[in-house]
């Protein structure tokens, strides 16, 4: 294994650090937590960010935030505005027939009500950022290498959905690139036509490419099977689903008895799992220079954790610090246990190994003997 090669975290390390950021944004309306949350991101983003082809759209996945802020905002003022004392200003209202009862359009806009959509698509932003950060972090290539045989298929349809943003932002770039290069001057939304259809192009291009892959790799094949085994497969997959399905329905709702929540996820886990164990044996595939969850890469799972953690315990006791009332409109405030969590998260910038510079990359990768040439 070459050095460069053994200093690589784990891939799912990243994800896994990227879902406790998401756990911990989910549990809490709270902006100045939330603007932690993605400040944390960012800066791992920055500090560790791979040289890649895929690791190029984080500023994507910001631009989005705020466009997902800005729809929310705008929907929230357009549809709903009204709720609350203090009004900011009045849309003109627009009558709606009688079918259409409980939903108004335009009318009054309050601070509460404008508040409350606000933090509502902070939240929804700060959620996507998290997942850009696992996508830049993370490598989808090594991270579908991890997964069971039983979850190849999905997981292969997975880490293509994630890396359309990436790839397209790329080719725009490339595209941008070539544009500038020729002394073209088209700008806003008249070089839309003439950036858009090569990009498209080269989406098609890596989409036939990934297909004549896929065929000369064998995708698709399956093992020989004993019809028993693969009854006895589906049926611990669906008792799985099931009991996982029902353990989080009695754990969210506390109507539900308490012998009902935790024994079913523990048995609706264990049958999930012996069902992907025995699923897994129906798919052929070899493993080169298989995934180890190193001391570091464990290190970087267990600060995202412990956000998620720290969060959650906070909006359980002390719903004024994870969930600001705009219903009057209360100054947000911060405690010290969501804050620990979240500069926890921070470790990866530390823990995690420096990325390899460009030079050293392609110097890596030049053919033996190209130096004496």
């Amino acid at each position: 294994m070459s050095p460069a090669r053994h200093r690589e975290l784990h891939p799912l390390a990243w994800w896994l650090w990227a879902v406790g950021l998401a756990v911990a944004a989910s549990r809490t309306t709270n902006p100045l937590l939330l603007v932690l949350v993605i400040a944390v991101a960012a800066y791992v983003v920055a500090a560790r960010r791979p040289v890649g082809a895929w690791a190029g759209g984080f500023r994507a996945y910001l631009i989005l935030g705020l466009v997902v802020i800005g729809i929310r905002t705008v929907f929230h003022v357009v549809f709903g505005g009204g709720l609350g004392e203090t009004v900011l200003f009045r849309l003109p209202q627009i009558g709606l027939p009688e079918w259409a009862a409980g939903v108004r359009f335009g009318g009054a806009v309050s601070a509460e009500g404008l508040l409350s959509a606000l933090y509502d698509g902070l939240r929804l932003a700060t959620l996507l950022i998290c997942v850009g950060a696992a996508v830049t972090l993370a490598d989808p290539r090594r991270l579908l290498r991890t997964l069971p045989g039983a979850l190849y298929e999905l997981g292969l349809i997975v880490v293509v959905a994630v890396s359309l943003a990436p790839q397209l932002v790329e080719a725009a770039l490339r595209v941008r690139r070539a544009r500038a290069l020729r002394g073209t001057a088209q700008r806003g939304l008249r070089a839309v036509r003439s950036i858009a259809m090569p990009v498209l192009a080269m989406a098609l291009d890596r989409a036939v490419a990934l297909a004549a892959a896929m065929d000369a790799r064998g995708y698709g094949r399956t093992g020989d099977v004993p019809a028993a085994a693969r009854r006895l497969t589906s049926g611990l997959l669906l008792v799985g689903l099931l009991g996982i399905s029902l353990g989080a329905y009695g754990l969210l709702d506390t109507s539900v008895p308490g012998v009902v929540g935790l024994p079913s996820l523990l048995v609706g886990v264990l049958g999930a799992v012996a069902g992907l164990a025995l699923g897994s044996r129906r798919a052929i595939r070899t493993r080169y220079r298989a995934e180890h969850m190193d001391p570091r890469s464990a290190a970087v799972a267990a600060s995202g954790l412990a956000a998620a953690v720290c969060l959650v315990v906070t909006s359980l006791t002390d719903l004024a610090v994870a969930f600001p009332s705009t219903y009057p409109v209360a100054v947000p405030q911060l405690a010290l246990l969501p804050v620990m969590g979240l500069v926890s998260a921070l470790i990866p910038a530390i823990a995690a190994p420096a990325p390899i510079p460009t030079a050293a990359v392609a110097t890596r990768r030049e053919p033996v003997g190209a130096a004496s040439r």
